[in-house]
C-alpha cells in the first residue's frame, strides 16, 4: 500500500476487494457442487454474483479489520454426490482455491499496470493508478487471508470439511461433533491471537511474492 492512510481510507480501499473475495469464494463452492450434481446452492440463489447473498456481517468486518474472515456458508447436500467424500473435498477446497486464483489475478493486473503505465507523469493519472494499485493490492491481501483462514480445520470453515472427507468414517463423525462449538472455538482462537500467529506469517510470505516491493 502507498503511504500512510487513515482507517476510513483503508476501509474504503478494502471494501470492494472484500465483497469480491467473499462472493467468488461462495460461488465457487456452489458452482463446483452444482457440477458434481448438487443443485442445493443453485436453488437457494447462491450461484449469484450479488455479494449481499453471501455476506456474513461479522466475517466481513473481520476481513476489513484483521484481513481474515468468512462468508455465509453455501448450503450443500452431499446426498447428491456420486462420490461423497471426494466431492465434499473438492467443493470445500473450491472456495479457498478461488481466492488464491483471484490473488494471483490481481497481482498480474498490478504488474501490467506498472509495466504499461509506470512512467505516466500526469498528476491525475498518477493518483488514479496509485489508488487502483492500492485497491488491487488490498485484493491480493484479502484473498490470501480469506483463503488461508478457511483452510483451518475447525467447523464451519472449509478446512474442517476437507479433513472430514479424508478421515475414516468413524473418526470423521467424531470430528464433526465439534461443529456445534466451532464458532466459539474460532472466537477464542481469535481473542488469544492463535489464529493470527498461525496465518499471518504465511500471509506475509505470499503477499511478499505477489506484490511488488
Amino acid at each position: 500500500m502507498h503511504g500512510h492512510i487513515s482507517i476510513i481510507q483503508e476501509i474504503l480501499i478494502y471494501f470492494v476487494p472484500v465483497l469480491i473475495a467473499i462472493t467468488f469464494h461462495e460461488v465457487a463452492h456452489g458452482y463446483v457442487a452444482y457440477i458434481l450434481g448438487d443443485p442445493t446452492a443453485k436453488r437457494a440463489g447462491r450461484l449469484s454474483l450479488n455479494p449481499i447473498r453471501h455476506l456474513d456481517p461479522i466475517g466481513a468486518i473481520a476481513l476489513l479489520i484483521v484481513k481474515v474472515g468468512w462468508a455465509k456458508p453455501v448450503p450443500i447436500n452431499p446426498m447428491y454426490f456420486k462420490k461423497p467424500r471426494r466431492d465434499l473435498f473438492l467443493v470445500s477446497f473450491a472456495g479457498p482455491f478461488s481466492n488464491f486464483l483471484l490473488a494471483v489475478l490481481f497481482s498480474f493486473i498490478i504488474k501490467l499496470i506498472l509495466y504499461f503505465f509506470g512512467g505516466v507523469s500526469s498528476g491525475f493519472y498518477v493518483r488514479f493508478f496509485s489508488v487502483l494499485i492500492d485497491i488491487l493490492s488490498a485484493g491480493v491481501i484479502v484473498n490470501i487471508g480469506l483463503g488461508l483462514f478457511n483452510l483451518i480445520p475447525i467447523p464451519p470453515l472449509d478446512g474442517s470439511n476437507m479433513v472430514m472427507s479424508i478421515l475414516p468414517k468413524e473418526m470423521a463423525i467424531s470430528f464433526g461433533k465439534i461443529g456445534r462449538y466451532g464458532i466459539i472455538i474460532i472466537f477464542i482462537l481469535f481473542l488469544t491471537g492463535i489464529v493470527q500467529k498461525a496465518i499471518l506469517p504465511m500471509l506475509y510470505f505470499l503477499v511478499s511474492i505477489l506484490l511488488p516491493g
